[in-house]
């Protein structure tokens, strides 16, 4: 029996039409949510993603505003970018490129976000509600993505088993957070864990989250039935396509369902940013309500 695909599609156009409406009922009220993407020089990936962002935020009714600063800029030009947003009441998030330029000072940007506009988890702040459970800022994109399809499927990490292969700020560890909130039981393992410990970790695995960045890491000997493997990995293989961290024809062959590269978490992860900003914008109207 073949497993199932974990599709991003069908996720995202159920969270694109609960946008879209709350942005509407949001604009009929006088409220734009807007978004601002800054980034510095032309790298190819940033275009892509930017492209991606400006056509989610088109479906939904999201504004944005891009910021775009020389390939040479200081960590000074940046911070006054950041501040200038920071400041302008009509712009609920901010998107920072990243990693910038060598000669920028990425933490000092990255914190220089008001975590109450930092849509993708970058800033200590939000980062410290992932891991505390409060809420302060926005947990980073791709690990809600993961949440919200697991969540889609109606796939209860309670009491399960997770492993998670990889320790990012970015994705391993705020994945390995918001599981533990949802009370599965956790281990993380990274590239540096020892493969028999990785193979004893991951086979015993209900809920596998392959989040290390190395095409092909995942393969038969990972796997048991029954499992649910959520793909994160974008990488090219030999022949130029995009492939995850996961051996697609292992999946399939053994796992219960699994997330596709492409067409998985990486198509949730725009809509997730979108999700973002109409929640920022939204806790903007109540709090300016609740002052008058």
């Amino acid at each position: 029996m073949t497993a199932k695909r974990l599709t991003g599609k069908e996720v995202t156009e159920k969270l694109i039409e609960d946008l879209s409406s709350r942005c509407e009922a949001l604009k009929k009220k006088g409220t734009v949510p807007c978004l601002a993407i800054v980034r510095a020089g032309e790298n190819a990936s940033d275009l892509a993603y930017e492209r991606g962002a400006l056509s989610r935020a088109e479906k939904v009714g999201v504004d944005i505003k891009k910021y775009v600063a020389p390939q040479d800029a200081s960590t000074e030009e940046i911070l006054a970018v950041i501040d200038e947003i920071n400041k302008d009441d009509s712009i609920h998030g901010i998107l920072v490129f990243r990693p910038m330029p060598s000669q920028i000072d990425d933490e000092k940007v990255r914190n220089a976000i008001d975590p109450a506009k930092d849509m993708d988890g970058v800033t200590d702040g939000s980062l410290a509600g992932v891991f505390s459970g409060r809420d302060l800022g926005y947990p980073p994109c791709t690990a809600s993505a993961c949440m919200e399809i697991l969540d889609f499927y109606r796939i209860d990490p309670k009491g399960k088993k997770a492993v998670v292969i990889g320790r990012s700020l970015v994705i391993g560890r705020p994945a390995a957070m918001m599981l533990m909130n949802k009370n599965a039981t956790v281990t993380i393992c990274h590239t540096r864990t020892d493969r028999e410990d990785l193979v004893k970790y991951c086979r015993n695995a209900d809920i596998l989250v392959a989040a290390a960045g190395v095409a092909d890491n995942v393969t038969s000997e990972l796997m048991a039935p029954g499992q649910i493997i959520l793909d994160v990995g974008i990488n090219v293989d030999e022949d130029g396509k995009m492939c995850g961290d996961v051996r697609t024809c292992d999946a399939e062959r053994i796992a219960e369902a699994f997330t596709p590269v492409p067409g998985g978490v990486g198509g949730v992860t725009s809509a997730i940013l979108m999700k973002h900003v109409i929640e920022a914008a939204e806790k903007k109207r109540e709090k300016v309500i609740r002052k008058r």
